[in-house]
């Protein structure tokens, strides 16, 4: 299980999926294991009711139906499906509605899910998706797509304060077509913790939305030094830019 989890950690993003049906069927006994904790490119659905799309993942899954967050029903229709409790429910409402209000400042753009349900712990469980594929808008990018998963456990209120525990997943992938790089794609993921004991006398949503926004700008930073910053460096060293060339070049 360990080397399993560490090649699907090495794993493009585009190639997960197949990659973790290969050992669904190499190593059967720890599948609960294995789909509970690799996670895949995200997929998009159409929720016909309020017709709006919404993002399919393993957390509004219940047999082979995925509930939409904005009607609260899942497609196929499924009977006894599993819900949030009202309380969850409203909660769920407010944090997509404000998410959406996130995703659409931060990224210009693309599909946000939120869900929420109830944990054994007597706190509760969100999951915050957002999902955005397209074009670079200065055209050096010919496509790309970003995919961000963040899951939090909220405790239960003690004393006016509730522990939060966020797990972050980033998957980024991208591809370039032009003169001067040629076709070139880049792929990778990133996965980082955060644990903190907040307040909550300004409401879950909020201390929630504080920890994905200082987690966002941590993945960011971590994607840009580790996946552009090494590629830039690599690049650099096999076909140094022109500028650079034409310095080392002696005078005439």
């Amino acid at each position: 299980m360990e080397a399993a989890m560490d090649l699907m950690r090495r794993m493009p993003p585009g190639r997960a999926e197949t990659a973790l049906n290969a050992l669904l069927s190499l190593i059967p006994d720890h599948s609960l294991d294995l789909l509970s904790q690799v996670d895949l490119p995200l997929q998009v659905c159409m929720d016909k009711e309020s017709v709006k799309e919404y993002i399919l993942c393993e957390y509004n899954r219940d047999a082979d139906s995925y509930r939409s967050p904005w009607s609260n029903k899942y497609d196929p229709p499924l009977e006894d499906g599993t819900v949030p409790s009202q309380e969850m429910r409203n909660l769920e409402v407010e944090a997509n509605d404000v998410f959406s209000v996130y995703r659409d400042q931060y990224y210009e753009g693309g599909i946000s899910s939120v869900y929420i349900w109830e944990d054994e712990d007597e706190g509760f469980i969100a999951c915050f998706l957002i999902k955005k594929d397209g074009q670079g808008k200065r055209g050096h990018m010919q496509i790309g797509s970003w995919d961000a998963i963040h899951v939090i456990q909220v405790g239960p209120e003690e004393e006016g304060a509730a522990h939060y525990c966020l797990n972050s997943t980033v998957m980024l992938s991208l591809t370039t077509d032009n003169k001067q790089s040629g076709t070139f794609n880049l792929s990778g993921s990133i996965r980082r913790q955060m644990s903190m004991t907040l307040a909550v006398a300004d409401g879950h949503l909020v201390n929630m939305g504080k920890m994905i926004e200082e987690m966002e700008g941590k993945l960011r930073n971590s994607l840009d030094q580790v996946y552009f910053g090494k590629t830039r460096e690599m690049v650099c060293t096999l076909r140094p830019p022109p500028e650079v060339l034409n310095r080392r070049l002696p005078d005439s």
